[in-house]
């Protein structure tokens, strides 16, 4: 094969549409039986946006990020001054955003809360309004795990039938790291999130990336 310096179409650029797993009833924490199945030629934004199952969260700042953290343990013997081995003793997978919108959905999502948490109240000085109680919790309680999945650019050159988007599953997403609510006069409110990704039971997988060709007429 000749040489060539690189190929353009390979670079990608922009940011993604991130959507939560938020079902009426049963578990939050996505399975690959959850996953809607892609329809020939829409992009799975929309196929995401007709399941009421997934909620999108709206605008986030600088995009998405996930991020591989490998732990490897050493093995030294006397006859090498560096490490003779290395072997991999853990893994750690993190998922990091901004959310732009400050809504009360988004900050319960932010910090891990219970879903009985957020709702309207039906009595009191704010009858009828959405509220968050913000809940100190009790010893024991589970912190909330939810499916979340991407979808941004992928590579393509934009020729009918060759753009292509890609898709980020991660089937258990758990916020782990502190929150700030601000409201300040020159800079608008939003909640910067990490989510500690974990394994989901059955095949050890956080999650997958997909690849996914469409038509660029109907992305």
């Amino acid at each position: 094969m000749a040489y060539t310096r690189g190929n353009s179409a390979q670079i990608i650029v922009g940011a993604a549409a991130l959507f939560s797993y938020e079902p009426l009833t049963g578990s939050s924490i996505l399975t690959a039986s959850d996953l809607p199945t892609q329809v020939d030629n829409v992009s799975y934004k929309e196929t995401l946006s007709s399941d009421t199952d997934f909620r999108n969260v709206g605008y986030t700042s600088n995009g998405l990020e996930l991020q591989f953290q490998p732990d490897f343990g050493e093995v030294k013997v006397d006859q090498v001054l560096d490490v003779a081995k290395l072997y991999k003793q853990g893994m750690q997978v993190n998922l990091k955003t901004t959310f732009a919108e400050a809504t009360l959905e988004n900050l319960l999502l932010a910090t891990a809360g219970q879903d009985a948490d957020l709702g309207i109240a039906t009595t009191g000085a704010f009858d009828g309004q959405n509220v968050l109680n913000l809940s100190a919790g009790q010893i024991g309680e589970c912190p909330l795990e939810r499916g979340l999945i991407a979808v941004g650019p992928g590579t393509g050159d934009c020729a009918a039938g060759s753009s292509i988007e890609r898709i980020y599953v991660a089937y258990r997403a758990l916020s782990i790291e502190s929150v700030t609510v601000s409201a300040k006069r020159d800079e608008a409110t939003m909640f910067e999130v990490s989510f500690r990704l974990l394994p989901e039971d059955t095949s050890g997988a956080y999650g997958k990336i997909v690849d996914r060709t469409l038509s660029v007429t109907s992305a």
